[in-house]
């Protein structure tokens, strides 16, 4: 009768224990419950594993939770994850959403100001679609913005550095009429200049007079 009551007492203790990760080998993992006693190669619960998966690898002396069915540990499931003194909460605020990792990258969503951050120290973000649309009213790029295609600006682009475009440029005016490209400065050209079939380098002058008079306007 005691040794019954001894396994009965153990079978409940060991129906949810507290544990870290000792090992992790793909989807699975050895969690150590107590100074003498690491669990076999268990699975690790994900919040999604069917035609949608996501995959976040437990990392070595996080804490978890240990579910096992009747007691069994043998037959136990890992659930991630609750703060530790080794992984202590990464924020306090109650209206933010974030995800930090080990390299010092965060993704951080505050519901209250309304703010998506993400910042990768010296990493690369790619997006890859057909098309990406952004219905911002406006957009501000920081650094070097480079264009390997086509630039299409269908209203107004305002480029506070220099801009070198090596495809050239095709601009149009709108639909309401008016210059298509003013310029505030100096134009400078290393090639010729035309207007209409006017040439600025080669185009000869009519009324050609010698002394002070001015000379007729350009000739096509």
């Amino acid at each position: 009768m005691n040794a019954d009551l001894s396994d009965i007492l153990r079978f409940l203790q060991n129906l949810i224990r507290l544990g870290t990760i000792a090992e992790v080998d793909g989807a699975k993992a050895r969690v150590q419950l107590g100074p003498n006693l690491t669990t076999e190669w268990l699975k690790w619960a994900t919040p999604r594993a069917g035609s949608t998966r996501t995959w976040s690898v437990p990392t070595v002396g996080e804490q978890v939770i240990v579910l096992s069915p009747g007691g069994d540990l043998t037959r136990g499931t890992i659930v991630p994850a609750l703060y530790s003194k080794e992984f202590d909460a990464p924020e306090t605020s109650d209206s933010i959403h974030t995800t930090h990792y080990p390299d010092g990258a965060v993704v951080q969503y505050d519901h209250a100001s309304h703010e998506l951050i993400a910042t990768l120290p010296g990493g690369t973000a790619t997006i890859t679609a057909d098309k990406v649309t952004s219905n911002a009213p406006s957009t501000i790029c920081t650094g070097d913005l480079t264009v390997m295609k086509n630039l299409i600006v269908m209203q107004t682009a305002t480029v506070n550095g220099a801009t070198a475009l090596n495809g050239g440029v095709n601009a149009k005016a709108g639909a309401a009429g008016g210059v298509a490209m003013a310029v505030q400065g100096t134009v400078k050209a290393s090639g010729d200049v035309l207007a209409g079939a006017i040439s600025l380098a080669k185009h000869p002058h009519g009324g050609v007079k010698a002394g002070g008079d001015q000379s007729g306007g350009p000739q096509a």
